[in-house]
């Protein structure tokens, strides 16, 4: 909880600084898919598995900067036995998570592109970068029950339902009147977590079985749900070695530029 009120403070503080000296302030909404790379997605970037959608309040301090705050939402999830690895078929599992994003971010147009009215350009690319948090809750389903597998410390070890992210990416603007642009773009984001799909180690050196009652009547390994015996291996590799795991948005949107009495000076 401090660490997300902290970065909440400070996201709002420096929105409003920025709010404070900008000329143009610009408030948007966008829509798209999300994905994920990880321990059960490693190597294709293009994975999306999900819808996603967000709004933004930004302030434009000049035709090239602008800064913002962020709020987007997104659902990632894989399943090991749909991948085409027959080792990942074999080791069985398979997660899905909301994504609650909030950041603060930096824009940097390439061309000389006015929020508003009046610019030279009526498109531009841009790149972002910048800084925020994220929460999660991995759930898992085996035979038609769902498990929110963070309660189950399937690998032995408890870890935090949110974590530092640092989105980055780029897109394209499109003025289309005075007050009103489109905008599409691309952005990862590199989570400071590798527990986002619940999977980030080793396997425990005791199995972890999902609760019996009403709602869960079966016995299911969920540290190691593998329908082969030769898998069961204590204390071996469950995931890949990397720390970090990424995911990732698609956006395409439309802003609202608010234009106040005075242009751009320069």
């Amino acid at each position: 909880m401090k660490f997300k009120k902290i970065l909440i403070s400070v996201t709002l503080f420096c929105l409003f600084s920025a709010a404070s000296m900008a000329q143009v302030m610009e408030v948007g909404v966008n829509v798209g898919a999300s994905g994920y790379m990880g321990d059960l997605n490693p190597k294709n970037p293009f994975d999306f598995s999900g819808a996603a959608f967000g709004a933004f309040v930004k302030g434009n301090l000049d035709p090239y900067w602008a800064i913002g705050i962020h709020y987007n939402y997104g659902k990632i999830k894989d399943n090991d036995a749909t991948s085409s690895n027959p080792d990942f078929r074999s080791r069985n599992l398979n997660f899905s998570t909301p994504l609650n994003e909030l950041s603060l971010q930096v824009d940097f147009n390439f061309l000389d592109y006015f929020a508003g009215a009046g610019g030279t350009k009526n498109f531009t690319p841009f790149i972002f970068a910048g800084v925020g948090g994220v929460l999660f809750n991995p759930r898992a389903t085996y035979q038609g029950q769902e498990y929110e597998l963070r309660y189950y410390k399937t690998e032995g070890k408890q870890y935090r339902n949110y974590a530092l992210s640092i989105p980055y990416g780029a897109g394209v603007k499109f003025r289309i009147s005075d007050h009103w642009a489109l905008q599409t773009q691309l952005g990862y984001r590199t989570v400071h977590s590798d527990y986002l799909d619940d999977v980030g180690d080793k396997y425990p050196l005791a199995d972890v079985y999902g609760r019996i009652d009403a709602r869960h009547p079966l016995w299911i390994n969920l540290s190691n749900p593998s329908q082969l015996p030769h898998n069961w291996n204590p204390g071996g590799q469950r995931g890949d070695y990397r720390k970090n795991d990424t995911y990732f948005f698609f956006h395409a949107g439309i802003s609202y530029t608010f234009i106040s009495d005075k242009c751009f000076t320069f």
